[in-house]
């Protein structure tokens, strides 16, 4: 399952480099979201200082909504889907190579984020090991449940517009969480941290059970 999985996360990460369409227009694009909340919110600092953690996972999120729509649009147009179906791997290790795809690209994209909130914010980053595994199961929740309602907006047809209707308030609970533990990270909040990673924790593996055994159905009535 291991190789299989890697196999196709090999696959869209090739499709990906080739196309240029993330460092070319999502990260672009999220860039530009900071941007102008530093434009929106700068003659208040305090306010931006406090925002800054909601607004980075904001900025995540639809990123992540963009990416997800990218991958499976062009396996819809092109039938890779159908290739993969008659390919012999199973649904499982597709679903994981998908989202170990979608996970190394919202893994750039928030490196890059994090770099342009320094400059732009003016923010301090500290309690670097709780930031990091909060980061590290956010995204990884964001990529499991991406990779299960990509297909289901190919399903449905009409990805463009349905897929942030669906994937959004799924997401609701991880952006919350995440917030939290990134304001108590940067000393914003008081309280612990590591029980809002643990939340986080739980919604990644929801997401990625329920998605490994629901990609199945999903892909063949896509």
């Amino acid at each position: 399952m291991i190789r299989d999985a890697a196999l196709v996360a090999a696959k869209d990460l090739r499709l990906e480099w080739r196309s240029r369409v993330g460092i070319g227009q999502v990260l672009p694009f999220a860039v530009l979201c900071v941007l102008l909340f530093a434009f929106a919110l700068d003659p208040d600092r305090n306010v931006l200082e406090r925002a800054t953690g909601g607004l980075f996972w904001m900025v995540v999120l639809f990123a992540a909504v963009l990416t997800v729509q990218r991958t499976f649009a062009v396996e819809g147009d092109d039938g890779v889907l159908d290739a993969l179906r008659l390919s012999g791997l199973s649904p499982a290790s597709i679903y994981l190579g998908k989202v170990a795809a979608l996970l190394t690209q919202l893994v750039v994209l928030e490196l890059v984020l994090a770099v342009a909130m320094a400059v732009l914010y003016d923010t301090t980053f500290r309690g670097w090991l709780l930031l990091g595994g909060i980061a590290a199961l956010a995204t990884l929740g964001i990529a499991g449940a991406g990779a299960s309602y990509g297909v289901v907006g190919l399903r449905l047809g009409g990805a463009e517009t349905l897929l942030p209707l669906l994937l959004l308030p799924l997401l609701a609970p991880v952006l919350i969480a995440a917030t939290r533990g990134f304001d108590i990270a940067f000393g914003r909040a008081a309280g612990p941290g590591w029980p809002w990673a643990a939340l986080l924790g739980i919604f990644a593996v929801v997401y990625l059970g329920l998605g490994a055994f629901l990609f199945r159905p999903l892909m063949e009535d896509a």
